[in-house]
């Protein structure tokens, strides 16, 4: 055990009244008429006054009566030894009890009492900081102890200060509206919209406001300090109490350097801010929660606005950006889906007008196609494939173009419009200028780098005076590590999508085989959707599998601050999401039906199993069936259910382990003091969950959309239940996040402008290789005789002779249509058996190719100029807020400009009183005065 020899225990008669452990006052000792009977379950002290800002929870070891006396013993040597030495081994105090023989007869006795030395030093040390602190361990929780933290009204002051917190001034200035015609038409929306809003002061039009400055204790006269009590909000009390104890050093041990490392190391088990009280009840008096739980995390309220700025006031600035954020891109898909859904009811009002499928339907065209598999399948008739071709047309028709063109400049309008918004939220939060002070409250360094950089400085053997710090010498090990996990992962998924296409291949042969027509004739169906359904459940696994590996790796990289930790982090996770989302995705878009080869000569892997083709309307239709079951079974499963349940049962469980009855929860219930009743609420782990299963959908939603137009009304649906949902869990069931500063959603921006951009190019090539929108275009305008559509289906299709046919590969009822097949079709260009290069590509394929191409050039090109028009043509910053941010420099300049004259004129009066006061007194004093 690392000790100090300078700690000495702080006396229990210097002890404050405030460090009252639960031995010396039983909280449940205390009478209902010595407090207030509201105070007493709030975040309160034992006072009722004094306000809990931070608590701090660990366990409480209760000695044996048999073994008591002997720990006491063993607590006195130990002490006596922290006295007397300066190094880790320890000398015998006492010949009659020696700490080395205690500490083996009472090991988890000598492994609780280090962590209570080390709490010990810790809470000296916060108080001598002014933090003010109260014991509980005598509660209801057998085995929990609870430390409770208040910060006074001088450390509110020095923190706020030395953190450079903007808070509200005494001048107030009117914030004027444009008259310009844009500004009269959001006035005439907000009034429209007005039954929209929540039915709270936050969400009200801001006439008057608050001139903000960077708090300053030589300035505290400009602020406005009417009501101390409410200066400092609860959020604004538990960010600076965390920050006191993020900085606060524990010197027992050469590498505990704050919170975190006791955290780490179990001194501590947990920490956490109180919620402002209860949601319901009889006991629950209002207050912000209750109002958050009143008109924001009720589903019967889910066609209104979101509270933002009473979220920001309760949960800090991160947590409220991300729910602005999912509220934007919520509202932005209310266009999207409406123009989806009128592109999928075209399809449906054309599809009898769709000459191609009509052909395919038509039972006179007696066109016999080649079998699908080797062996087991035979010969059959296209115009069995007339219900997947009238099904595709749904969703490949003309009307798909223009909507992978207006969903591209979509995205670009969502991150211009998402850009303005939060500009308006920056000004509205007093948050513009936060990167130029340097607010950025993720830059402490991290305790496992502060380790690192400790050991390396123990292993240098020159002392220098240069400062040492890991480099990327000393990462090397973690970046080969990473880079080889990161492609080993990215190969198991690869691996994964070949085992279901093995499987299709397969099963759709084992099918094939089987004696019953039903099952024969419902082939595709089967094997479409049991592939689509295990490709669902291996993204649902690997996705957690790759949760845990991505912050493993980086924790292996050991990053410098918490920033860094969590930007690693979130881009890891993504690149492996993605992956494992998009990979069968891709498939099916690019990869299938073209590695085929031809009749004759087939491609086969793994033995006999032969690559699978397309449906003879393209591969578009099972496309649009992947991406939809993953879609949906992501949303409803991954997200929803999982979001429900798992909270509910570790719930659960939390109760059990505290083996308490059933019956005895309500009563528990009205004893349990505010952070007892928080202590069994899950732990916040942070945004990164919800902001990585948004942008996964909106990569869905954008990448691929050309595959699936409703893939926006399904993502509005669901966005509409999870603003709810995670509203609900926010309120009910996670114990209240540390309020985190921030102006912007960081990394997340650049992911959802990557995935903007990708998505022109990824659905220029859904357009151009797997529909069937330019060989259409391409027939139409140079080889139809009419200009029509009319032939196509014959055009596409060409010649196969069947004696052609390798050994052991033709079909095992070649009579099974009726009739002897000499000619077979089969759906790709080359040139017929009877000609001078039999099976090779036609002059149609190569001219198909090079329209292909050029449409994808064109297509990229033109919306991605489109989208940067967009991108000039709206400002980033809106005039009315730039304006008002303006303004604000103008008042601050003259605010301290007066302060400035009126510090002025009393110097001057001060010196023209000076002499007058000199001249009264003798000189003699004067001289006796230097």
């Amino acid at each position: 055990m690392w000790v100090n020899a300078d700690y000495t225990p702080v006396p229990a008669s210097e002890k404050g009244a405030d460090d009252g452990d639960a031995e010396s006052i039983p909280l449940k000792s205390l009478k209902v008429d010595e407090e207030s009977h509201v105070r007493k379950r709030g975040p309160y002290f034992r006072d009722g006054i004094r306000r809990i800002d931070y608590v701090l929870t660990y366990h409480v070891q209760k000695p044996n009566s048999t073994n008591r006396q002997a720990s006491h013993s063993f607590m006195r040597s130990m002490r006596e030894s922290m006295r007397r030495s300066f190094r880790r081994t320890r000398q015998a105090p006492d010949p009659q009890e020696d700490p080395e023989i205690a500490a083996q007869e009472h090991q988890p006795d000598y492994h609780e009492d280090d962590k209570h030395f080390r709490r010990e030093e810790f809470e000296e040390n916060l108080r001598e900081i002014g933090l003010e602190l109260e014991k509980d361990e005598g509660t209801t929780i057998s085995g929990m102890g609870f430390l409770k933290i208040h910060a006074p009204w001088s450390v509110l002051c020095r923190e706020a200060e030395f953190m450079k917190l903007k808070m509200p001034t005494k001048k107030m200035y009117e914030v004027k509206q444009d008259n310009n015609i844009v500004e009269k038409i959001n006035l005439f929306v907000c009034k429209v919209t007005e039954p929209l809003h929540p039915k709270v002061e936050e969400s009200k039009i801001q006439t008057a406001k608050h001139l903000c400055y960077p708090f300053s204790r030589e300035r505290e006269h400009l602020f406005d300090l009417s009501d101390r009590d409410s200066f400092f909000n609860s959020k604004t009390r538990s960010t600076i109490v965390y920050e006191v104890l993020k900085r606060t050093k524990c010197t027992q041990t050469k590498y505990t350097m704050g919170i975190t490392s006791l955290l780490g190391n179990g001194v501590y088990t947990s920490g956490y801010p109180l919620h402002d009280g209860d949601i319901d009840g009889i006991h629950a008096e209002p207050n912000d929660r209750k109002i958050l739980y009143e008109e924001w995390a009720s589903y019967s309220i889910f066609y209104k606005y979101q509270p933002i700025g009473l979220i920001r006031k309760y949960y800090g600035e991160k947590v409220a950006l991300y729910f602005a954020w999912l509220g934007v891109y919520t509202q932005m898909l209310i266009p999207a889906a409406i123009v989806g859904v009128i592109v999928f009811l075209y399809g449906c009002a054309t599809v009898d007008d769709n000459i191609p499928s009509m052909e395919i339907c038509d039972p006179r065209n007696n066109i016999t196609m080649c079998p699908l598999c080797d062996h087991a399948c035979s010969y059959w008739k296209l115009v069995t494939a007339c219900g997947t071709a009238r099904a595709s047309h749904l969703f490949d028709n003309p009307a798909t173009v223009f909507f992978a063109v207006f969903m591209a400049l979509w995205a670009t309008m969502f991150m211009e419009h998402w850009k303005r918004r939060q500009m308006r939220l920056n000004y509205i939060w007093d948050l513009t200028g936060l990167e130029e002070e340097g607010l950025n409250d993720t830059d402490h360094l991290r305790p496992d780098y502060e380790f690192r950089v400790m050991q390396k400085t123990l292993r240098k053997e020159s002392h220098s005076s240069k400062k040492v710090k890991l480099t990327c010498k000393d990462r090397m090990p973690a970046y080969m590590t990473i880079l080889i996990m990161m492609g080993f992962m990215i190969t198991v998924t690869f691996a994964i999508v070949f085992g279901v296409v093995l499987y299709r291949i397969s099963i759709k042969t084992a099918l094939h085989m089987s004696s019953t027509s039903t099952i024969r004739s419902n082939v595709r169906a089967t094997v479409k959707s049991t592939a689509a359904v295990i490709n669902l459940i291996i993204i649902i696994i690997m996705d957690e599998i790759y949760g845990a590996l991505a912050r493993w790796l980086t924790a292996l990289e050991v990053p410098k601050t918490d920033k860094s930790f969590e930007e690693r982090l979130i881009f890891k996770t993504f690149v492996l999401k993605i992956v494992n989302a998009f990979t069968p995705i891709v498939y099916l878009a690019f990869f299938r039906g073209r590695l085929v080869g031809r009749p004759g000569k087939y491609l086969y892997v793994v033995g006999n199993y032969r690559m699978e083709e397309c449906a003879h309307a393209g591969c578009l239709m099972e496309l649009c069936i992947q991406l939809c079951i993953t879609m949906l079974g992501k949303q409803l499963i991954q997200n929803n259910l999982f979001e429900i349940g798992i909270p509910k049962l570790k719930k659960m469980l939390r109760r059990r382990k505290t083996k308490l009855a059933t019956e005895q929860e309500e009563e528990l219930k009205k004893n349990l003091q505010r952070h007892e009743k928080d202590h069994f609420l899950v732990p916040f782990i942070g945004l990164n969950p919800e902001y990585m299963e948004m942008i996964i959908q909106f990569g869905m939603v954008t990448v691929f959309v050309a595959s699936f137009p409703l893939a926006p009304l399904f993502a509005l649906l669901n966005n509409v239940i999870e603003i709810r949902l995670d509203a609900k869990k926010f309120v009910m069931d996670l114990r209240r996040p540390l309020a985190t500063r921030a102006k912007d959603i960081g990394i997340w921006y650049n992911l959802l402008r990557g995935l903007s951009k990708m998505a022109v190019i990824v659905n220029g090539f859904v357009i151009s290789f797997t529909s069937d929108f330019i060989p259409r275009l391409v027939y139409q305008y140079k080889y139809s005789p009419d200009g029509t559509l009319h032939g196509f289906v014959n055009h596409t299709l060409s010649f196969f002779n069947v004696s052609h046919f390798q050994p052991g590969t033709e079909p095992l009822e070649p009579l099974h249509l009726g009739y002897k097949v000499e000619l077979c079709r089969y759906k790709d260009y080359r040139d017929p058996p009877w000609s001078d290069t039999p099976y090779e590509f036609s002059r149609e394929f190569w001219a198909i190719l090079a329209a292909r191409l050029a449409f994808v050039i064109i297509f990229q090109n033109a919306v991605m100029m489109m989208s940067d028009f967009i991108d000039w043509l709206i400002p980033d910053i809106p005039k009315d807020i730039s304006h008002q941010i303006h303004k604000e420099k103008a008042l601050l300049v003259d605010l301290f400009m007066k302060e400035e004259k009126g510090k002025k004129h009393l110097r001057n009066v001060q010196s023209q009183q000076s002499p007058s006061l000199t001249r009264s007194r003798p000189n003699s004093n004067t001289h006796r005065n230097y």
